[in-house]
């Protein structure tokens, strides 16, 4: 039996999220989460997705849905990144069951400051729900792990409530995640608030299910945005076992990992990092900087390969007279960028273990 069996293809909501991370985790692997900011990024992912033959969680950070709907636009309020991430969620739903995988559609990282675009797509939820029985989105991420722990929680109780109603998924994080994205520095951070105790695991969750079961926590165990030389930072994934058993004993069950845990700032890590971590109940990582550097070699290499043909319309090595078009048109460079994405899509795929589990 493989995912498809117990859940559509296209972008899943509600009980079919949860039965893919449940499958995932009973069957020891993580579904490796995109940062997509364009059609042309989301197709990537969705057609390496396909070729390996597994689920795929494709998401929008605040700095890429504002992109997603154009930089000329103004972001005051966070309009713009509200209108982009409505718009690739849009998108993505009208193609990704062609690509016959089933998607997760997620936004990345909410701090504080950003509420306003939490809001604003909890918004366009409500009223897709309104009208099809199920959110826009499949899942939403609250990055409060500056807050208090106290804070955090409270917030995050407070939408939760909301995005329970309508079978939406939250995903929260306790600790920090070190180093920079997206316009959030975390370098200066001292190296102790990047590990998660596993009291404080236990704390949210015994708050979250209260309402739902449908949650994950993305606990810092050294974890660092960016890519980094070996040596700079001390991954822990470990410590995870330690938050599974600490929960298990607090709710006296047989099941070895009741909490489903996510991996942020997996660009760069060692496979056996990403093993370990796996194996202690991680069923998301998230992959960005690695697949921006790809998207970018497959362009890269086009344009410096062909710079004979591509500095005027007409005219090049194979003669004066020679039209460029075909070597000009976005459709061909572009799709360059695609292919090296999507080969290094399908490298997650892999190192997460879950090719092959449609």
């Amino acid at each position: 039996m493989g995912i498809l069996d117990i859940v559509p293809a296209g972008v899943v909501s509600g009980k079919d999220v949860y039965k893919v991370f449940d499958y995932a985790r009973e069957h020891s692997f993580a579904i490796p989460a995109f940062n997509v900011t364009s059609s042309s990024t989301a197709n990537a992912a969705m057609e390496a997705a396909r070729d390996a033959k597994s689920p795929v969680i494709l998401q929008v950070s605040n700095g890429g849905a504002a992109y997603f709907a154009g930089k000329g636009l103004s972001n005051d309020n966070q309009a713009a990144s509200v209108a982009g991430s409505i718009a690739a969620a849009h998108f993505v739903r009208s193609v990704a069951k062609d690509y016959g995988v089933p998607v997760i559609l997620h936004s990345d990282h909410c701090a504080k400051k950003l509420l306003p675009w939490f809001d604003g797509m909890l918004a366009a939820d409500e009223d897709y729900f309104q009208k099809t029985g199920e959110p826009l989105f499949s899942s939403h991420m609250l990055d409060l792990s500056e807050e208090s722990k106290e804070e955090n929680i409270s917030i995050c109780v407070e939408y939760l409530k909301r995005m329970a109603k309508i079978g939406c998924w939250l995903e929260m994080e306790i600790g920090i995640t070190g180093g920079e994205e997206d316009g959030v520095n975390n370098e200066h951070v001292h190296n102790s608030a990047l590990y998660t105790q596993p009291e404080d695991i236990w704390d949210i969750y015994r708050a979250f299910s209260e309402i739902t079961p449908n949650f994950s926590i993305a606990a810092a165990f050294g974890n660092v945005h960016g890519v980094y030389k070996p040596g700079n930072v001390t991954l822990q994934p470990g410590l995870l076992k330690e938050h599974q058993d600490f929960v298990r004993e607090k709710l006296k069950t047989d099941k070895a990992k009741p909490v489903f845990l996510v991996f942020h700032g997996g660009s760069g890590s060692e496979k056996h990092e990403i093993y370990t971590a796996v194996e202690n109940g991680v069923v998301k990582m998230n992959v960005d900087t690695d697949t921006q550097f790809a998207y970018l070699e497959g362009i890269r290499d086009f344009i410096l390969n062909k710079k004979g043909y591509l500095m005027t319309q007409v005219g090049n090595p194979e003669g004066e007279d020679k039209p460029n078009k075909k070597f000009y048109d976005p459709r061909v460079w572009v799709r360059e960028g695609e292919k090296t994405m999507s080969k290094r899509c399908k490298i997650a795929f892999d190192d997460l273990k879950s090719s092959g589990t449609l």
